[in-house]
């Protein structure tokens, strides 16, 4: 771990990211059983392909979803803060109307440096997942800076299915002078997004929907924009909802708790195309490691997009 200096007693260790000291432990636990990938591992991946996921974190409430015991164990989702969050973690209060615990507001975690990340990972936070809108440095909440569609494929449709989609509405939104980047989900599906210049959630919530709405009806043996599970069989659901305003989707770069430690990958337009013609587009941490050494951050033009809607 390049970015960690420390030294060890017993199962902790002691150490010092970007002058910030934590207590890590546990890192020969294995979070994933089938290949054996341990909470060690789990740590340097964080802090290994942090230069190109902060980006993509910074100023979002970030959701953890923590797995103590591992994929094969329980799990929870966590947006508030824990008690023992260090003072130099960022935290931005906002509100949380509607909370199913009857909460009026929520502590929330903003990942925005190396020793957040590593703390997060730390607490077996293998998942990252964030809202379309930012915070600015006081807490005030901006608008809507991304398009996202998640692509879900309802069996026996997989993930050509999903690149097939994918390809057609790649074509539909540039029609609409909006360029669209894609990603696997890290589990069965894809998503695509679009950088935006900020706007309010409830345009892009409902520009994404009539686009589902319209892809369904052009394409109705393939596509489906509901979410019943009945509708959805041999198709492709195209989910709309993750552009309102209470909805996360999972980061670029952050870790999936599947079978294997695979990644949320950004992918190029090619490699889409092959997944459409049956190839596995699959990424585990260290082959994303490998392809960002090679390829850069796919997902960089979103950092600085400024395309408003149609």
């Amino acid at each position: 771990m390049g970015a960690m200096a420390g030294s060890k007693q017993a199962q902790k260790i002691a150490v010092e990211v970007e002058g910030r000291r934590l207590q890590l432990s546990n890192l020969d636990k294995v979070l994933y059983p089938a290949t054996g990938f341990t909470k060690g591992e789990v740590i340097d991946y964080y802090s290994r392909i942090a230069p190109v996921l902060l980006p993509h974190l910074a100023g979002r409430a970030a959701t953890r979803v923590r797995f103590p015991d591992g994929v094969d164990g329980n799990s929870f989702f966590e947006k508030n803060a824990p008690k023992a969050t260090p003072e130099w973690v960022r935290t931005v209060t906002l509100p949380t109307p509607g909370s199913s615990r009857g909460r009026e507001t929520i502590d929330f975690v903003v990942v925005e440096d190396v020793p957040t990340l590593i703390w997060l990972a730390n607490l077996a936070a293998l998942e990252l997942h964030v809202h379309q809108w930012t915070v600015g440095p006081r807490g005030g909440v901006h608008g809507v800076d991304r398009l996202v569609f998640d692509l879900d494929p309802g069996a026996p449709a997989a993930l050509a299915e999903c690149a097939q989609v994918a390809l057609m509405l790649r074509e539909v939104l540039a029609d609409l002078g909006l360029e669209a980047l894609a990603k696997t989900s890290g589990s069965k599906g894809m998503q695509l997004y679009v950088g935006l210049a900020e706007t309010d959630p409830g345009r892009t919530h409902g520009f994404a929907k009539d686009l589902a709405v319209a892809m369904e009806e052009a394409h109705p043996e393939l596509v489906v924009h509901r979410m019943e599970k009945a509708l959805r069989g041999g198709k492709v659901l195209i989910d709309w909802s993750q552009n309102a305003a209470a909805k996360t989707t999972v980061a670029p770069y952050s870790l999936r708790a599947r079978v294997r430690p695979t990644v949320s990958t950004p992918v190029t337009w090619d490699e889409v195309a092959e997944a459409a013609e049956g190839r596995e587009l699959a990424f585990t941490a260290p082959e994303v490691l490998a392809r960002v050494d090679e390829l850069g951050d796919l997902f960089a033009p979103l950092l600085t997009a400024d395309v408003r809607l149609p």
